[in-house]
């Protein structure tokens, strides 16, 4: 995913748009690592000169050669990772490179952050410290549990909704509970689903928040970030993610 970097213009300066700047960011490299990393791994050629993945604040990413100017409008991030694409084995490039990305990302959180007072950077930092780093997103995805937490046989977990008629219905949802008789199904869901990350903002699964999971890619994604709502989804039957949904209509 190759484009032109837009310029710096303003600068985030609150805690609250640095963190939406790093978080978008995150999302960008997280996706360039895990569902595009056939695109990116193809985009990072040996014969080329010295390229850097970028994360873009908008949640997408790009490869690309480093600023020209010195010193760069932001700090910049590994440069020539391509150049030690072949020599290594693949999974040990990615996750070096996604080491490498986690410390791009504090380094450009701080870099806007430098105005900051000491609690602000300290709330700040425990912000950015409540999401997954790019690495562990990385190597969750890679092991043996799928992208979408779900069991090895295809099924969801603690994931079907139910409809008036006490039938399950297909979509993968994950409901919020309010009533004390469940808090011990919390526990368990929370434990099934403690490695799964939203394919929006890449936050971490929490039992207390209303999840909806893609039926084409088998990605979960908290229902506010996708705009879906328990009651919306009540009238789902089989639900596409944003992104399924755009690639059916390029077809």
């Amino acid at each position: 995913m190759e484009m032109a970097r837009a310029p710096v213009s303003s600068h985030p300066r609150s805690v609250e748009e640095i963190f939406k700047d790093f978080s978008g960011r995150r999302a960008g490299l997280v996706r360039a690592l895990t569902t595009d990393v056939d695109d990116f791994y193809g985009s990072c050629d040996p014969e080329k000169e010295n390229l850097c993945l970028y994360g873009l604040a908008n949640g997408s990413w790009e490869v690309g050669p480093p600023a020209e100017e010195v010193p760069p409008e932001l700090p910049e991030p590994a440069l020539g990772i391509n150049f030690a694409r072949d020599g290594m084995n693949r999974r040990d490039w990615l996750s070096l490179v996604a080491v490498h990305s986690d410390s791009w990302l504090i380094s450009v959180a701080f870099f806007f952050g430098a105005r900051l007072n000491a609690n602000e950077r300290k709330r700040l930092f425990s912000m950015i410290n409540d999401l997954p780093s790019v690495f562990e997103a990385f190597v969750d995805r890679k092991h043996g549990r799928d992208r979408s937490g779900v069991d090895s046989n295809g099924k969801s977990r603690h994931s079907s909704k139910r409809a008036s008629d006490g039938h399950a219905k297909n979509s993968r949802i994950v409901r919020r509970h309010n009533s004390e008789a469940v808090a011990e199904e919390y526990e368990d869901d929370e434990e099934e689903h403690n490695e799964t990350f939203c394919g929006t903002c890449g936050g971490r699964y929490n039992a207390t928040e209303f999840w909806i999971g893609c039926d084409i890619c088998e990605r979960w994604f908290h229902g506010k970030c996708v705009k879906i709502t328990p009651a919306k989804a009540e009238h789902i039957k089989h639900y596409k993610c944003p992104d399924c949904s755009s690639k059916k209509i390029r077809q």
